[in-house]
Order: C-alpha cells, then sequence, then structure tokens
C-alpha cells in the first residue's frame, strides 16, 4: 500500500546515493583540513611559535559549544517535531535525515564563500559548527513542511535551500558586514520565510481531508516538549558559538540566558490569558518560550545590557504566543499559508525583530560603552570606516536581503518540489508515518488509510 502511494522504493535509494556520492567526490577534489586539524601543519606551527602549546588550540574552547549546537540540531528540533499523534516517526527521522545531509552540503556551499584558498576548501572546528547552523535553517523551514511532503522532496529541497543560504549568509556577513551572530537574520528569518514560501507554493486545497491527524496527543506533546528543553538549555550556546573568546562570549551566552527566561514567563502568562478559562496550550509553551532566543540572535553578543535582554524576551514571548493563538490561522485562511509547526511565531517575527533590535542596539553604540572591546563586536566602527549609524543602516539592509532571498528562493524552490515523481503524500494521507514507515501494530489504521487513498486515486466520494 505504501510503495502504490509513494512509490520510494526506488526514489529515495536513488537519490540519498547520488547525493551521496556527489559529495564524496566534491570533498576528494576540494576539501582538506584546516591548519589546526593537519598533522603536518600544526605542528609546524607550534614549532615556529614556542610559547604555542596543545592548549592554545581552537578546539578546546570551541568544541563544547559544538557539543551543544549539534544536540539543538538532531535532539532539539527532532523530538520538537514529534508533537504529531501519527507522524512522530517522520518528525524525528526525517529531521535527522536531512541534518546529516545539510550539514554535509554547508561545509561545500559555505567553504567556497568563507574557506576557500588555493583551489582548497579549509575545514576545522568552525567550519562544523557553521554547518550546524546552515542545517538548522533547513530545519525551520522543514517545520513549515512537515507532514505534508515526502523525504525526496525534503532532500531535495535542503540541498538547494544550503546553497541560497550559502549565498545569502556570503552578502550579509562578507558583503555588507552586518554582525549576525547567533543568526536572527541569516538561520531564523531566512530558513522561515523560505519554508513560509514553500509551504505556500505547495499549497494544498483538500488538506482537510486530513485533518483528523494534525492534532496532538498527551504523549506525543510531551515528547514535543523533551525538544523544547533541549533547545531551551543549549541556546546560549547557539548564539555564542562563533563569537570571539573572552568577554564577547560571556555577554552573548548572559543575554540569551536573561532573554530566555523573560520570555517563558511572558509565553506562560499571555497562554492562560489567551485561553477560555485561563487554560494553557502545551504548543504555547513548547515553541514561544524558545522566541527569547531567537531575538537576541543579532544583539546578544553587543551591549543589550542585561534588563534589555529581558524586556526583549518578554516581547519575542508576547509576540510569538499570539502569533500561535491568532495569526496562524489568518495566514492558513487568507493566504493560505499552511504553517504546521508555526514557524512564522517562533522563528519569523522574532527574528525579524532581532533584526530590528541589533540594529537600535549599533546605533546606540559608542566608544565609551564599548571601549576597546568596540574592534570585536564592530570593527568598522571602531576602524573609522562606518559610523554607528550607517552600521545600523547596513543591519536593517541585510534584514531586507534574507527576506528578499527568502522568498524569492522559496518560489523557485516551491515550484520545482511540486514535481508529481517527488512522491508527495496523497491530501488524504498528510500527517501520516503508515505511508512512509513500517509502524507498529497498535499504529495501523486501515480503514482510514484505505479509505484516504481510494478517495485520492479514484476521486470518489468515500462510502460510509
Amino acid at each position: 500500500m505504501s510503495g502504490h502511494a509513494t512509490n520510494l522504493r526506488v526514489k529515495l535509494p536513488l537519490l540519498c546515493a547520488l547525493l551521496q556520492l556527489a559529495t564524496v567526490l566534491l570533498f576528494a577534489f576540494f576539501v582538506q583540513y584546516d591548519s589546526q586539524t593537519s598533522p603536518r601543519l600544526w605542528h609546524e606551527e607550534e614549532m615556529q611559535l614556542h610559547s604555542k602549546g596543545p592548549l592554545d588550540h581552537d578546539f578546546y574552547p570551541r568544541y563544547p559549544s559544538f557539543q551543544d549546537v549539534h544536540v539543538m540540531v538532531f535532539l532539539g528540533f527532532g523530538f520538537l517535531m514529534t508533537f504529531l499523534k501519527r507522524y512522530s516517526f517522520g518528525g524525528v527521522a526525517f529531521n535527522f535525515l536531512i541534518a546529516a545531509f545539510a550539514l554535509q552540503w554547508s561545509i561545500l556551499i559555505q567553504g567556497f564563500f568563507h574557506t576557500f584558498r588555493n583551489g582548497k576548501i579549509h575545514v576545522g572546528i568552525e567550519s562544523m559548527i557553521n554547518a550546524d547552523f546552515c542545517a538548522g535553517s533547513v530545519l525551520i523551514s522543514f517545520g513549515a513542511l512537515l507532514g505534508k511532503t515526502s523525504p525526496v522532496q525534503l532532500l531535495l529541497m535542503a540541498g538547494l535551500e544550503v546553497t541560497l543560504f550559502g549565498i545569502n549568509e556570503y552578502i550579509l556577513l562578507s558583503l555588507l558586514q552586518v554582525k549576525d551572530a547567533g543568526g536572527s537574520m541569516t538561520i531564523h528569518t531566512f530558513g522561515a520565510y523560505f519554508g513560509l514560501v514553500v509551504s505556500r507554493v505547495l499549497f494544498r486545497p483538500h488538506l482537510d481531508k486530513s485533518r483528523q491527524r494534525e492534532g496532538s496527543t498527551y504523549h506525543s506533546d510531551l515528547f514535543a516538549m523533551i525538544g523544547t528543553l533541549f533547545l531551551w538549555v543549549f541556546w546560549p550556546s547557539f548564539n555564542s558559538a562563533v563569537t570571539a573568546h573572552g568577554d564577547d562570549q560571556q555577554r552573548t551566552v548572559m543575554n540569551t540566558y536573561f532573554s530566555l527566561a523573560s520570555s517563558t514567563l511572558a509565553t506562560f502568562a499571555i497562554s492562560a490569558l489567551v485561553n477560555r478559562g485561563g487554560q494553557l496550550d502545551m504548543v504555547h509553551i513548547q515553541n514561544a518560550a524558545l522566541a527569547g532566543g531567537v531575538i537576541v540572535g543579532t544583539s546578544a553578543e553587543m551591549a543589550l545590557t542585561p534588563f534589555g535582554a529581558l524586556i526583549a524576551g518578554c516581547v519575542a514571548g508576547l509576540v510569538a504566543t499570539l502569533g500561535f493563538r491568532f495569526l496562524t490561522p489568518i495566514l492558513a485562511a487568507r493566504l493560505k499559508i499552511q504553517d504546521t509547526c508555526g514557524i512564522h511565531n517562533l522563528h519569523g517575527l522574532p527574528g525579524v525583530l532581532g533584526a530590528l533590535l541589533g540594529a537600535l542596539v549599533a546605533a546606540l553604540a559608542t566608544p565609551d560603552a564599548y571601549g576597546e572591546g568596540m574592534a570585536d563586536v564592530f570593527p568598522l566602527v571602531a576602524s573609522g570606516q562606518r559610523s554607528s549609524t550607517r552600521q545600523s543602516l547596513f543591519q536593517l539592509l541585510g534584514l531586507l536581503v534574507s527576506l528578499g532571498m527568502a522568498m524569492v528562493g522559496g518560489i523557485l524552490v516551491g515550484a520545482i518540489l511540486k514535481m508529481r515523481c517527488l512522491a508527495m503524500p496523497p491530501d488524504g494521507l498528510c500527517f501520516e508515518d503508515e505511508i512512509y514507515w513500517e509502524v507498529p501494530e497498535e499504529h495501523h489504521d486501515g480503514f482510514q488509510v484505505v479509505e484516504a487513498l481510494s478517495t485520492e486515486e479514484a476521486g470518489k466520494a468515500t462510502q460510509a
């Protein structure tokens, strides 16, 4: 039955083999260890600089942050996707699949833009962190499409989105030289609006046939909450992973820490306020409580101040919770954007607010506030090439570029994913693991599956 509906037996293995073969060949020709990873180059440098020892290696301060980001990508995002009552396998495992491919492909794409020298991409610990960042952006987009797309479509989307992500990131960080350590613009805004536009292009007018599967159960929401807690705990590492060592990294961790705490309280308060009887909604807690990490992604390394971080977190929790309660139904009804995970509320709106906050804090940057630290946070301002106001304008331009790249890219990629040969599930079998997975006996719902397939393929009304 599943093979008849999706024909994955040939398509998925063929696509996986082609993508992995292409990646292996490109790695063989272009990728090599950087000077801190090469067994020859590192020891040559160590001998030239007699004061340099093993503990000076960049691996030691960076690897703990990499571990935390890695946990967020595979466990945090993975379990957050398990809230659908009949799509938990697909949520956590397709997250695993596309992240594993995206991080390989992003090593190549980001490497060509940032570490390509003498015909080679030089990779080290920061390459791994940045690859995980890119994979995180793809997983954000996946949230809008969860349950409505095949693994073939998702792999193809991942390859194309990683390429666009690399171009967008290069424009912002290298050409415009904006500051965005935690990725409010490059990761969250880009990933959210790319995914939303792809979802709009792939709009399903008859998705109501699967509405009975779109909800959650007590235990699926509990599993999703595990993902939330992983993300919440490790988000300070996510925002600070590639910032300069010392005060910059500690300030980023602290601002994120405060913002997450205040967004959590705001989420609980608003969730109880907007629901009749004052009951809390687990969807709000799973998602909006994390918005504090998104909103300070750009500004956390700046002199945001502790009270500024608390205010930012409150605003993020407020906006995200209200978005889930009121805005998501409007997007679905009027704009035909079917956002399964509500990524617009957790990543899109807080990402845009985070970019605006970063521009505001950049405009207020003064030598008195930063001192010698200005060179780490705003090097062009410190060198006199830009004023604080001009840096702020470039921050705003970066936001516009990210939005434009996400929307144009989403339209193009969505059009490609509409091809009939990509094993898209029928309208009546969305949010259903059984179409792609061998599932335990207690999960089977044979009558509903056969009924949905009959309706979809024959185009006839189902007999009661």
